[in-house]
């Protein structure tokens, strides 16, 4: 093989790896590529299927500002975020938010989880009005640094704003942190699989 062509090989190669994300489907379901959250521009950082004893929950994805690779680097991130998830089967309300309550207090320490115990409990009472989630069901998750946590169910807004920075980091934990609720999520979330 001549060497130019070795060349141009090579440097499309490299091009393709400095591309940001593009947008994918999983299991079905779309993820823009970019969003607009707050009037800011978010990437899609990485996208991917929650499974229990391989039945397909729902598909997720991490919208940020700047792409990042570990938990802390999303965490510590200024600006608006969002976690877009689409059940693919039914769920109750019920079972929505026992999952994201226990997610909550395997990533915490008691002393930790006391502290976000009220807000959790008001982000837990706004997931329980859904009664139910069906199959296709889009769920946002979005921090927005002037109002706070905001819940949105298609498009409508489920309950209060929910203060404080620290409790959406808290809700990145439950997939990113220590204790993730499923591994293999966590990974893609962070532009690793």
């Amino acid at each position: 093989m001549p060497t130019a062509l070795r060349a141009a090989i090579l440097a499309g190669v490299l091009a393709n790896l400095s591309l940001p994300a593009l947008a994918t489907d999983i299991a079905g379901i779309h993820f823009d590529d970019r969003t607009a959250v707050a009037g800011s521009d978010l990437a899609l950082n990485g996208a991917g299927l929650r499974t229990r004893f391989m039945v397909k929950v729902y598909a997720m994805g991490l919208y940020l500002p700047r792409r990042a690779d570990t938990a802390d680097a999303v965490a510590s991130q200024p600006g608006p975020k969002r976690i877009q998830i689409v059940t693919l089967r039914e769920l109750s309300a019920e079972q929505f938010a026992d999952a994201l309550l226990d997610g909550l207090k395997k990533n915490h320490s008691e002393a930790e989880f006391a502290k976000l115990q009220a807000r959790s409990d008001e982000f837990r009472t706004a997931l329980l009005g859904l009664k139910s989630a069906p199959s296709g069901t889009q769920i946002r998750l979005e921090w927005l640094p002037a109002y706070g946590t905001r819940l949105y169910v298609g498009n409508e807004i489920r309950g209060k704003d929910i203060p404080g920075e620290d409790f959406y980091r808290a809700l990145l934990r439950i997939w990113l942190g220590e204790k993730p609720a499923d591994g293999d999520l966590k990974s893609v979330l962070l532009g690793k699989g």
